[in-house]
């Protein structure tokens, strides 16, 4: 992912336990890894013009750090934010104080599945949410980033 000086870069942030993708629940989060992940979506940044930069932490305060760091430097960010999805409301604060499009990402339906799972405190920030559609969904977040950006 090398960065392209006029390029718009998207920072991507995976939250915890998407490090243990392809071995964590694949009935449920499917085999690929978070690797294949980030290539499926750094691979689509290239073909639209976009930078992609990825950043996976088990920390809410690292990914906090790394939302305020974003602002100003890049134009949208994509967040798979794991389980802070449900509770993490110093998430919610640091994304709303992001002027960019914002795109939360699910590899599941989490409104499909445990009841604990159906909020969302990043929903109310996002500009979109993509869920259940597996590893594609992070196709469909750069495209959807790039069209926010209006760079397709």
């Amino acid at each position: 992912m090398s960065a392209h000086v006029d390029n718009p870069v998207v920072l991507l942030l995976s939250g915890p336990n998407l490090n243990l993708l392809g071995e964590r629940e694949p009935k449920i989060y499917g085999p690929e890894t978070l690797a294949d992940h980030v290539a499926t979506a750094a691979a689509a940044a290239e073909d639209l013009g976009l930078d992609l930069e990825h950043l996976q932490s088990n920390h809410e305060g690292v990914i906090i750090d790394a939302i305020h760091t974003a602002r100003r430097r890049c134009a949208a960010i994509i967040i798979n934010p794991g389980a802070l999805t449900h509770y993490a409301w110093s998430l919610h604060d640091a994304l709303a104080a992001f002027d960019g499009p914002v795109i939360e990402l699910h590899l599941s339906d989490p409104k499909s599945r445990e009841p604990w799972r159906h909020v969302s405190v990043v929903e109310p920030v996002a500009t979109l949410t993509i869920a259940g559609h597996g590893g594609d969904g992070y196709r469909m977040a750069i495209e959807a980033a790039a069209k926010e950006l209006g760079v397709t």
